[in-house]
């Protein structure tokens, strides 16, 4: 029998997550090595803060750019196929990594994360929605949390991998001998996206429909709507993406620079980020166990977003550790953030969702944007002040909880 979103039974859709679940496995490897990243390159190159942010920015403004196509290629394409072709995409990216080591060049640095971040666009497209409706809407939140405890997991493995082989005596060789050291990795992850694309295309995945997860009166009321943007409750949960990936990038990726303009040492600061991520894997592991069952997903988004802007105040008032410590704690905060945007932003899109799917990920972005202007903050006013700009951008995601969610049309 095949697998449908109408069929509850945990075994009809269990071996298809486990199979996406490893695919967030390694969006999370890929993805937050970009702490360890900025920091690195910031060194090997001599870059303002703002320079060595522009890691992130290369990678994530590929969301914003491909969402829509990415949307249009999974129409052609069907789920499986598309993220095959992500993965193949991202090896191209990760490859791109050589030749700039041997060019000892910042700009093909960042066409290859630009490239990693398009292969990651057609992912993340077709995986989130996936997951979203590969089973009962109630527990969608449940399911994307255990899909983010794999991706928080790979993060924290790669920053053991890759902050113990970058950024130890990174200070004290020559550029080009401290560049050579992504060589091997970027090899070895290249060959295994190429595996995982292979794997993927000639799995079992079974295709779903979006119009699957909703009932006859939501199609009704769904093929009666001209367009998607008359879903107020997906345009405003789009500013919400964009302001939640904006606070993860800046409690997650920043947090190494964070720690040395405070005194840390390379030693001491180069696994901060993955404090951050042993946050977000418990605040994971905790949706898992009360979402749906004793918090609903609109609940868990107001108290996550609320103990975040509590965490924030807190690292301004407080110094060294003690404040490192707060920013770190901020990805426990916000990890109910994402699992409950996407089902509060896709509810009752039917036809849609698929395009409101890209017009999320769009919204990842501000992964892209928010860094540069915290790197801005932070040579312009203070490393500490700089976090600042992640009160307004969690008092949005608050309102959203409390209004936007609800808001089905305009």
């Amino acid at each position: 029998m095949t697998p449908t979103a109408t069929q509850n039974s945990t075994s009809n859709y269990l071996g298809p997550l486990l199979i996406v679940g490893m695919l967030f496995f390694i969006f999370g490897f890929v993805t937050w090595v970009n702490g360890v990243l900025i920091t690195f390159f910031k060194q090997a190159f001599q870059l303002s803060t703002v320079g060595s942010n522009l890691v992130v920015s290369a990678f994530f403004i590929s969301y914003t750019l491909m969402a829509i196509p990415s949307s249009w290629l999974l129409k052609k394409t069907g789920f499986k196929n598309g993220m095959s072709l992500g993965l193949i995409i991202m090896a191209i990216g990760t490859i791109t990594f050589i030749p700039a080591a041997k060019a000892v060049s910042y700009p093909l640095f960042l066409v290859g994360l630009f490239l990693i971040g398009i292969g990651l666009t057609v992912l993340q497209t077709a995986s989130n929605p996936y997951v979203t409706i590969l089973g009962p809407r109630e527990s969608a939140a449940q399911r994307i949390s255990f899909m983010g405890v794999a991706n928080k997991l790979a993060g924290i493995i790669s920053q053991f991998i890759f902050g113990g082989l970058l950024l130890t005596g990174a200070n004290v060789i020559s550029a080009k001998e401290s560049l050579d050291k992504v060589v091997t990795p970027y090899l070895i992850l290249t060959g295994i996206l190429l595996v995982l694309a292979m794997l993927i295309r000639f799995s079992t995945l079974p295709e779903v429909s979006e119009e699957q997860e909703e009932d006859n009166t939501v199609l009704s009321k769904a093929a009666t709507t001209d367009s998607v943007w008359q879903h107020a409750n997906l345009v405003l949960g789009v500013l919400a993406i964009f302001c939640y990936v904006g606070v993860e990038v800046i409690s997650g990726d920043t947090i190494i620079n964070y720690g040395k303009a405070l005194g840390f040492t390379n030693d001491e600061a180069k696994y901060f980020t993955a404090y951050t991520l042993y946050g977000m894997l418990a605040g994971y592991v905790l949706g898992i166990l009360l979402i749906p069952r004793f918090l609903s997903q609109q609940k868990s988004l107001l108290y996550g977003t609320s103990l975040g802007m509590v965490l924030t105040i807190a690292a301004l008032l407080t110094d060294g550790f003690t404040s490192v410590l707060c920013i770190a704690l901020l990805g426990f905060a916000i990890a109910p953030i994402w699992p409950a945007l996407w089902p509060l932003s896709l509810n009752r899109l039917g036809k849609f969702t698929k395009l409101g799917s890209a017009l999320l990920i769009m919204g990842i972005s501000g992964g892209a944007l928010l860094p540069l202007l915290h790197g801005y903050l932070t040579d312009a006013v203070s490393p500490k002040l700089a976090y600042a700009l992640i009160l307004p951008l969690l008092g949005y995601i608050l309102y959203y909880a409390l209004v936007g969610s609800k808001k089905t049309n305009w």
